[in-house]
């Protein structure tokens, strides 16, 4: 019913249920979710696990995606859609705030704040979005030693090695970092900025035995594929990392443009989540319930 029950806690660790979804047959379907009440909406829609993007948690903090927030700032974040949702959760953990140690500090704090899985990429600080110009890559093997420090630490989490090598490489740069980072202990490959179908039919004939993911963010360099035609190519996990916090801040645009226009919201009722929808999405009933001396709230009638 709601977080605060023991009993209706999940039993089994975010990690050991992540690898559960992903042995599933099919392509796993990973939403990008931004905060609570969007990972609340995504579990209604029939979803089974979620995807926080840096991109998406940064940009809701009013900040560039440059690696500039700290892993207690994204704990915050995983906590709040874990509670909410209990659904396992992929978390972007850009390039593991600093190295070897720091990466291990990171795995630990994800873990302990109920994120399923991980993904690390393969850039240097400040980093930059995976689908801009110009990306600065390390060293194959100094990533390969961040991929072996994570597994390393990890009871559970899913590590997910990312290499953004595709742009500045070639598909066979990428190809042979992949390698490598399996090889280091990375349980799947998400090889990130594919510009042709022909790109992921290469990754995936190289990678045969490894799970690889698919990013379906809007506006970048990846064509517009489906799910299903990413699980037709091979795939095994497709996230859409910023897509709830772009129809989000559209949304707040056009209400604050017709607040200041209009002084009022109405021209906007038709567009809202209506309090009734609200209450019953965060369960506010189920929670008053828990504790008798809160009196059951009743939704005022509309006027």
């Amino acid at each position: 019913m709601t977080y605060l029950i023991a009993d209706d806690l999940p039993s089994q660790t975010a990690g050991r249920r992540f690898r559960s979804l992903l042995d599933r047959p099919g392509i796993l379907r990973l939403p990008g979710a931004h905060n609570g009440q969007a990972a609340l909406q995504a579990k209604a829609a029939g979803f089974d696990g979620l995807y926080l993007s840096g991109a998406a948690m940064t940009a809701s903090m009013g900040l560039p995606d440059l690696g500039i927030i700290t892993v207690d700032e994204v704990c915050f974040f995983i906590r709040q859609i874990a509670r909410a949702s209990s659904l396992p959760l992929l978390v972007d953990g850009d390039t593991g705030y600093g190295e070897a140690l720091n990466v291990m500090h990171m795995v630990r704090s994800f873990e302990e704040a109920g994120a399923g899985a991980v993904h690390l990429e393969d850039q240097f600080l400040p980093k930059k979005c995976g689908h801009l110009n110009d990306k600065r890559l390390v060293a194959p093997q100094d990533m390969a030693a961040k991929v072996a420090a994570a597994a390393k630490a990890s009871r559970d989490l899913v590590v997910i090695a990312r290499t953004d090598a595709a742009a500045s490489e070639g598909i066979e740069g990428a190809v042979a970092r992949a390698k490598l980072y399996v090889e280091a202990g990375a349980d799947a490959i998400f090889p990130e900025a594919l510009t042709s179908v022909e790109m992921f039919r290469k990754m995936r004939a190289a990678l045969p035995a490894v799970k690889l993911l698919a990013n379906m963010t809007e506006f970048g360099r990846t064509p517009a594929l489906t799910a299903q035609e990413f699980a037709e190519l091979g795939y095994d996990m497709v996230i859409w990392p910023v897509s709830s916090l772009r129809v989000a801040n559209r949304a707040q645009e056009r209400l604050y443009t017709a607040l200041a226009r209009d002084g009022a919201t109405t021209a906007m009722l038709d567009q809202m989540q209506t309090r009734k929808e609200l209450y019953d999405t965060i369960r506010l009933n189920d929670f008053e319930a828990l504790d008798q001396s809160i009196v059951a709230s009743v939704v005022p009638e509309s006027v």
